[in-house]
């Protein structure tokens, strides 16, 4: 299926019963975000995710095959396929629902690990009931297409001229090439990029040390977000545009933590696969409660910076950087 007639399936009103999404991690991951959008918005309810590393039950995936909805809903069942391979056993499993899919139940069978080694007879049995999709990395010539398609996705109008430029800066980085893509976002606003434009922004090594402080500070990594701080002081570096950043992360923090449905708020934030991750470990070392205090410690700081408020700004911030990376700290808050 042509990426084209995948976005158009994306946005029709039938599911597959069966989809096979493999290749490149992020895109892979990516996809499969689409294939659980897309079921939600159809109403299917019900998600049971599967799993299927060396110890998993291949019996299992036939019992939730065969399993009563609880609420007469359509269901989704969510296999992560782990090293690509499914065994025989896995195969004729797999096989087993593609041959006569169960009503009202679609599989999705995700792998980050795949060539053509992987094919199998199982492969050919989805392809032919569902959609098998391998994501490839693009390749030198289709860079500058794929950033530019990214960044128009990402709502960032960018000239010819700066589109090749990003492409050649990223070439052969998929996850680099999509976390300076998220990075544009933020630091472009409503501006249409030339090349000029982009090579100011990411010229501006202080702007994006700010992004690789707050992914140490909030990943738990105290140590080094500290060094990088020190490092921005040392430099010279403003703080106020800093802490413009650190609010706006901690805001997003918050909301995270008030969703009810962390899955679907990070979609609603447009967070790709890693940074998910980052936010989710995160606010599992702490309540909503320390986010909170978090926040309302980073706009105080942000105040001493601007000298509305008295206090040593630099210090503060100290403290509050310790806190985001670990909770425990929280008592410098105080």
């Amino acid at each position: 299926m042509s990426p084209g007639a995948w976005q158009k399936h994306l946005a029709g009103d039938r599911m597959a019963p069966v989809y096979l999404l493999v290749g490149e991690e992020l895109l892979v991951l990516e996809a499969a975000d689409a294939v659980r959008a897309m079921a939600r918005r159809l109403g299917y309810a019900e998600r049971e995710v599967l799993e299927a590393d060396s110890r998993f039950d291949w019996d299992d995936l036939a019992r939730a095959s065969a399993g009563l909805s609880l609420f007469a809903t359509q269901r989704l069942l969510d296999l992560r396929l782990a090293g690509g391979r499914a065994g025989k056993d896995g195969g004729a499993a797999i096989t087993a629902f593609a041959s006569q899919p169960p009503p009202d139940t679609t599989l999705l069978i995700t792998a980050t690990e795949w060539s053509s080694k992987h094919e199998a007879a199982w492969t050919k049995t989805v392809d032919q009931a569902g959609i098998q999709m391998v994501f490839q990395a693009p390749r030198p010539h289709e860079w500058a297409s794929w950033v530019g398609s990214r960044l128009s996705s990402r709502g960032v109008q960018a000239a010819p001229d700066a589109v090749a430029m990003l492409a050649e800066r990223v070439e052969g980085n998929l996850l680099a090439a999509a976390q300076e893509i998220d990075k544009l976002v933020v630091l472009a606003g409503d501006r249409r990029l030339d090349a000029a434009t982009l090579e100011s922004l990411v010229a501006d090594s202080a702007r994006f040390d700010a992004f690789k402080l707050t992914d140490a500070a909030f990943a738990g990594e105290g140590a080094r977000a500290l060094r990088i701080l020190a490092g921005l002081h040392a430099e010279g570096e403003e703080l106020i545009a800093l802490m413009g950043w650190m609010v706006n992360q901690l805001q997003l923090a918050l909301r995270l933590a008030n969703a009810r449905d962390f899955g679907a708020q990070a979609k609603a934030e447009r967070l790709w696969p890693a940074r998910e991750q980052l936010f989710r470990k995160a606010l599992r070392r702490a309540p909503r409660e320390h986010w909170l205090a978090c926040l309302a410690r980073a706009a105080r700081i942000d105040r001493m910076a601007k000298g509305r408020e008295q206090g040593d700004a630099w210090l503060e911030a100290e403290r509050l950087v310790a806190a985001i990376a670990e909770p425990r700290a929280a008592t410098a808050l105080a």
